[in-house]
């Protein structure tokens, strides 16, 4: 079946028709139906083909296009507009404001052009980013998104390594990887970084949205559907594709202040203010400032887009503000992790978008693509000289070496100093090429896609313990990630083959590199010749020479996408993809999906189809050693690639890629042109997915005598690794309401998003050196490991946004419901699931930790002061809501034993509460 495949591709590779068609250009001017004003970067497609362009600073626009062709007009926050050329070589059009933008056209789930999102045969929702981004304070991408898309979830990690510093987020519960990014529907690298702590995306990397500004986003398509059988591998969840702006001879910026203001987990405002570092009544103080303009290139309709940002973020403090015991919103003193909050960050981002016509020609050059650097620093867990002073440096006596600025004294008398982890994220990716079309309005598409990622690690303000007090700073070394891709795309519209035949096949190449490379030595090395001193940079440990990766691969694929109009009212979508990865091997899937336009208003829609995700190479090549000091007992725990011995002693096989099978039904219903109802039920089941195993030691003598052997051989006491491991299914429903209508000079909005989902775990695979006893299984995916998988997104996720405006005033609040979330904390050790002791010493309890279903409510008013500046000011979370404080009832001796050792996990709404905002926003 696939060698049929790859000849059927080469086939129409091969004969794809050259012959000359009677196409001419079409010329017109494009104006404002209630100014009479131009209108500048209006898109102009001719419908059913790829050939499309944007009107100028003069509202002019020119296509190439036949006789019988319909060309279509689409501008954001105005109606979509159809018009027959029926010969014509010029036509001026005129457009409509129309907020509701029920009639949008979308690029992503659909090789057709022309077709609107509420008439495809999967669900999309189309966000625009100039409408979301102006009313909140959120500043990343990947925050804004949480709120404005149902089936979309992120939460901020706080106290992880280096997951405080990227924001990953997740499409209908899966993982962070298994959303396809594509930007101008091309294929977006991935993040170096790899989530090894944290609760969300654990083993995965994923796409770091906020290296993309928002500012050079014109919107935002998100296909909640299974598509790799169109786009490849990572698009099991879904497709999210970043439509940058083609606007020209339009200036605009913002500048935008935000800070959280929380009187009730201020670390500054509690009773152990002087136990704990904090900052200001208000913290986390964020600026902002972008800009975009767009320049005319040429006479036909070529433009630049150009996008500058900045952002500078502080950090916030957060703890219980009382110790009493009695006090349900109190907890103990926080001697693990005094300085618990988010991370500062400062970032600058420079995008463009690009597309010049060539004159004389039915070809189109293209590029897009921008730079991104961003410093990071977030506080490690803290040491404590009376718990711990082997991590302090100290004298030959025992003695501790005061070091100003960096080792703290408590009103208690202790000693403590809190490392931080920093870092420093590269990112540049530029994608160029050629479109057109040739022969009998056949449409292709050449381009050439490159991306590199670079994170890299330092440890400040702490030491290695071994070495003494003389270095505080210390290059921990990093990763990077480099992709190339390839495309040759053709389609073709069929418009007399049923009622509409579109044609779609192309092929790609894909090349990938990943490497590790190590820190300085000091940041890794034990200098003490007694083994007792802690060692390497604390907090991060620095890659080790032996950690180091210089790994690369190659992918091939071909697919076939056939979308047929069987009548005007019943769509039929079928999609082949065939790919080969040259280090582990091949992959077929499919897709079948379907609509039906039962009348005008309504249409019922479903899909069914295979998918997989290639397991990324920073998954089979990852590696990192770091030191575990436990009283005087000094351990290495190594986290083993794929091809290492211990890994092959240990009984695991090669990755291998993560298969999938999806279903969806839903329908779409406007009952009135001002009213739209989409539901989409979905049930996505994942076989063999990659997750990180539990660390097993060298001193079980439960194991397989050749495992321990090979840990003791390459001086490793424990070791972990990545596996397929798991077999999931995630069942949902989205639900997307939305009501817009205009009145005179009144304006009104009501929008409902929802999505409700459950996950189950169906098995778990484990290799047979590891899973003999019930506590080597617990070892390789613990009952912990396992909630973490389950907590990738709420049960329910629900927003409700009312929006009134009267002429230059808007006035909205944003009601964002987060379900229910219980995980589970590491226990005392004492039991085979985590269980910890009674206060009143009566007995053992689950260390479970249950945060309740919470509210979080946005208020936000915009006044456009004049025809060039617009303020926009209001609360994100007004009330301060939290989530439920992290400890079991009747164990409060026994908080702060969860993952970010906080009075919080890493859940719903996070931990920072209300956040005060102001922008700016100006056009000329």
């Amino acid at each position: 079946m696939k060698k049929n495949l790859l000849l059927i591709i080469a086939f129409l590779l091969m004969n794809a028709p050259v012959l000359l068609a009677q196409t001419g250009t079409v010329t017109g001017v494009v104006i404002d139906a209630g100014t009479n004003k131009p209108m500048a970067g209006v898109t102009v497609t001719v419908k059913g083909s790829r050939n499309s362009s944007a009107t100028s600073t003069t509202g002019v626009y020119s296509v190439k296009a036949s006789a019988a062709d319909e060309i279509v007009f689409t501008y954001t926050g105005y109606k979509m507009l159809t018009i027959s050329v029926n010969g014509r070589g010029k036509i001026n059009v005129s457009l409509t404001s129309d907020i509701t933008q029920l009639n949008e056209v979308v690029a992503i789930g659909t090789r057709s052009a022309g077709r609107v999102k509420l008439e495809t045969a999967v669900p999309v929702d189309v966000v625009s980013m100039s409408k979301v981004a102006m009313n909140t304070g959120r500043l990343d991408l990947t925050d804004v998104l949480n709120y404005a898309a149902p089936s979309f979830n992120y939460n901020k990690q706080s106290g992880s390594d280096g997951a405080d510093h990227v924001e990953l987020g997740t499409l209908r519960g899966l993982g962070p990887d298994q959303t396809l990014v594509l930007i101008n529907g091309k294929r977006r690298h991935s993040t170096a970084f790899v989530s090894v702590f944290g609760t969300r995306g654990r083993g995965n990397s994923g796409v770091d949205l906020s290296s993309i500004p928002t500012a050079a986003i014109d919107r935002i398509e998100i296909l909640r559907d299974g598509a790799s059988a169109q786009y490849g591998s990572d698009a099991i969840a879904g497709v999210m594709n970043l439509v940058l702006k083609k606007s020209v001879g339009e200036f605009t910026a913002n500048v935008g202040y935000s800070g959280y203001y929380d009187p009730a987990f201020n670390t500054g405002k509690g009773v152990l203010a002087a136990y704990y570092p904090h900052g200001g009544t208000i913290d986390g103080n964020g600026i902002t400032i972008d800009a975009n303009y767009g320049l005319l290139i040429g006479k036909n309709g070529g433009f630049i887009n150009l996008t500058g940002d900045y952002a500078k973020i502080g950090k916030t403090f957060r703890q219980t503000k009382d110790t009493t015991t009695s006090n349900p919103k109190a907890l103990p003193f926080n001697p693990y992790r005094r300085a618990n909050g988010d991370g500062s960050s400062t970032s600058g981002i420079f995008f463009f978008n690009n597309e010049i016509p060539l004159a004389g020609t039915r070809t189109t050059f293209y590029s897009f693509g921008g730079y991104s650097y961003k410093e990071g620093d977030a506080y490690a867990f803290t040491r404590n000289f009376s718990g711990r002073p082997e991590r302090f440096p100290t004298t030959a006596s025992g003695g501790l070496i005061p070091v100003s600025g960096i080792i703290f004294q408590d009103p208690s008398g202790d000693s403590y100093f809190n490392p931080h982890i920093q870092t420093h994220n590269t990112d540049v990716a530029v994608a160029a090429g050629l479109k057109g079309t040739m022969g009998q309005d056949w449409d292709w598409d050449l381009s050439n896609n490159i991306g590199n990622n670079k994170f890299h690690f330092f440890g400040d303000k702490t030491f290695n313990a071994s070495l003494g007090p003389q270095q505080t700073h210390f290059d921990d070394g990093g990763s990077e990630f480099l992709q190339n891709t390839t495309n040759l795309n053709f389609s073709k519209h069929f418009p007399k083959a049923a009622s509409g035949l579109n044609l779609g096949f192309g092929g790609e190449y894909r090349y990938e590199r990943y490497k590790i490379f190590a820190g300085e030595k000091a940041s890794y090395t034990n200098y003490d010749p007694n083994g007792v001193k802690a060692a390497g940079s604390q907090g991060f440990p620095g890659y080790q020479p032996a950690d180091e990766v210089n790994a690369n691969r190659s992918v091939f694929g071909g697919y076939v996408d056939l979308e047929l109009d069987v009548t005007k009212k019943w769509l039929i979508d079928f999609a082949n993809r065939y790919e080969h990865y040259s280090d582990f091997g091949s992959s077929f899937t499919t897709k079948f999906a379907t609509r039906y336009k039962v009348a005008d208003n309504f249409n019922i829609r479903g899909s069914l189809g295979t998918g997989f995700r290639a397991p990324s190479l920073q998954q089979i090549n990852y590696s990192n050693t770091f030191t575990n000091v436990q009283g005087s007992i000094i351990s290495e725990v190594k986290i083993a690639p794929n091809y290492s011995p211990i890994t092959k002693a240990a009984g695991i096989p090669n990755l291998k890629q993560e298969r999938s099978k999806n279903a969806g039904l839903g329908f779409t219903f406007r009952p009135i042109p001002e009213l739209s109802f989409t539901v989409d039920g979905y049930i996505i089941k994942v076989k063999d997915r990659v997750v990180l195993s539990g660390q097993f030691s060298a001193s079980d003598p439960t194991l397989d005598p050749a495992f321990t052997a090979a840990l003791n051989n390459l001086h490793v006491s424990s070791a972990q690794f990545f596996a397929n491991a798991v077999n999931t299914t995630n069942r949902g429903l989205d639900v997307v309401i939305d009501y817009t209508k205009n009145v005179g000079n009144n304006r009104y909005r009501l929008l409902f998003t929802g999505n409700f989902q459950s996950m189950d775990i169906n098995k778990i695979n484990y290799p047979p050196i590891l899973g003999t006893t019930p506590a080597l299984r617990q070892t390789f995916l613990s009952d912990r490991e396992q909630k973490f998988i389950l907590a990738s997104a709420p049960p329910q996720k629900f927003a409700f946004n009312p929006e009134y405006g009267h002429k230059s005033f808007t006035v909205g609040v944003r009601v964002t419901y987060f379900g229910k979330i219980d995980l589970l904390g590491y226990g005392d050790g004492s039991t085979l699931s985590p269980t910890v002791p009674l206060d009143n010493g009566t007995g053992q309890v689950a260390d479970q930790y249950i945060y309740s279903g919470k509210a979080v409510s946005d208020l936000y008013f915009g006044y456009k002061l004049n025809k060039a500046i617009r303020i926009s000011v209001g609360a994100d979370n007004i009330f301060n809501v939290h989530p439920d404080l992290g400890y079991v009832t009747g164990a409060k001796g026994w908080a702060f034993n969860n993952e970010p050792a906080g009075p919080f996990d890493a859940v719903q709404m996070g931990q920072d509460g209300r956040r005060l905002f102001v922008r700016l926003g100006f056009n000329f």
